[in-house]
């Protein structure tokens, strides 16, 4: 089975480029985007060898499992840009559900799996992280974004010796493959993209988001660098921090950070 757009996605204008293998498909699109690409593009590979996610991790992407990348040249500035990211976390959730839904008529009996949103931009299922999402920005006119937001996710392998649970569709019973979920993706971006509206739909897509979310009332930490922020998550606000309610009662807006919930944040406040 090949690479291919779904049917929405390709009646909006989205064109592809697919690769067999490559270094990173964000990098790919940034490159294209300094070249005068304007998109709307989607890159896609069977397989990544030099992929990263937040804070410059490694993400490596073996044959098997899903990486993407879609450029879109916008006129925004670059905060509103970056709630951008959480339209994408919706459309992965979206897709994640969609092709599950279809592996369960395929194999009537089969667990119904739910997928939760982790601040910032990650999803998570069977216990451990499933897939990320990492948005990438860059001037190339004045006041044009070349926006890139690249898709890992562990469609048959879940990666080992991670610093935290990992999880594969294959793990939770789901058996389909990185095509069918890339076709699913790329109609739901169609969707919520048109929801996003240059952020004026963030509105929307911060309660479709919350709706979704992991761990919302639950004591959470965040770890940045060499601080740590703990109390419990009460929601995120109109520019996507993630609002703290301290012990002492305070209010913090966090905008970036490793979050951990439960048991583990008071492991990861350590």
């Amino acid at each position: 089975m090949a690479f291919s757009l779904g049917p929405r996605a390709a009646s909006a204008g989205y064109r592809l480029a697919v690769f067999d293998r490559i270094g990173s498909t964000n990098a790919e699109a940034l490159a294209r985007a300094r070249a005068g690409e304007t998109g709307p593009i989607w890159l896609v590979a069977a397989e990544q060898t030099a992929g990263h996610g937040r804070r410059q991790r490694s993400w490596i992407s073996p044959r098997g499992n899903l990486a993407c990348s879609v450029l879109e040249v916008i006129d925004t500035s670059p905060a509103v840009a970056a709630t951008l990211s959480f339209a994408a976390g919706l459309a992965l959730e979206a897709a994640l559900r969609t092709v599950s839904l279809e592996a369960r008529m395929r194999s009537p009996g089969s667990e119904n799996v739910t997928f939760h949103l982790k601040w910032p931009n990650d999803v998570l299922a069977g216990g451990g992280k499933l897939a990320g999402v990492l948005l990438e920005a860059e001037t190339v006119a004045p006041d044009r974004l070349a926006v890139v937001v690249g898709t890992g996710a562990n469609v048959a392998a879940a990666p080992e010796g991670m610093p935290y649970p990992a999880a594969s569709l294959r793990d939770i019973g789901i058996d389909i493959g990185a095509e069918d979920l890339f076709g699913a993706l790329t109609d739901a971006w169609a969707e919520f993209r048109i929801v996003w509206d240059k952020g004026r739909g963030f509105g929307e897509i911060r309660r479709l988001w919350l709706e979704r979310a992991a761990g919302v009332g639950q004591h959470v930490s965040i770890r940045s660098d060499s601080s740590t922020i703990s109390g419990l998550f009460d929601t995120i606000d109109k520019d996507g921090c993630l609002i703290v309610v301290t012990s002492d009662g305070r209010r913090v807006a966090v905008s970036a950070g490793d979050v951990y919930f439960g048991a583990a944040a008071s492991v990861g406040a350590t």
